[in-house]
């Protein structure tokens, strides 16, 4: 447990330096984070994947559109759903701050190796309940 916390800990400090900077936080960070995996993710699906609640995710949605980093739009067939997307803005941001924590995993994969990262991913995976993780690990598709 203490080797998840803190690392952790160190993986979003560069992170969350950058957030304070631009005056969000890491309920932004999240947002940015699967709106960019998932471009027209629903505020639906968005609100299942961060289990918060619809008030919560609005504040943070209603900041991050005035800063025009996220734009929705009524879905196709449902005129009634919100698709998400990222604006240039929010992408270039979204990149910044994953290219962050993608430098420090490389070089934490680099050092354990592939067999480590392998069984490292198997236990993250083992973690995740079996009826979310087609959820999950669909974002990276």
């Amino acid at each position: 447990m203490e080797l998840i916390y803190f690392g952790y800990s160190h993986l979003t400090r560069s992170i969350d330096r950058e957030l304070a900077r631009q005056g969000l936080g890491r309920a932004h960070h999240r947002a940015l984070y699967f709106v960019a995996r998932k471009p027209n993710l629903t505020v639906s699906e968005l609100l299942s994947l961060l289990a918060i609640t619809k008030q919560s995710l609005g504040r943070v949605l209603n900041e991050l559109t005035a800063r025009d980093l996220i734009e929705t739009r009524a879905g196709e067939r449902d005129r009634r759903q919100r698709l998400l997307r990222l604006t240039p803005a929010g992408t270039k941001l979204e990149t910044e701050l994953f290219d962050a924590a993608r430098q420090k995993m490389a070089a934490a994969y680099a050092r354990a190796g592939q067999q480590a990262v392998s069984g490292y991913w198997a236990v993250l995976e083992g973690l995740i309940p079996e009826d979310e993780r087609e959820q999950v690990l669909g974002l990276g598709s």
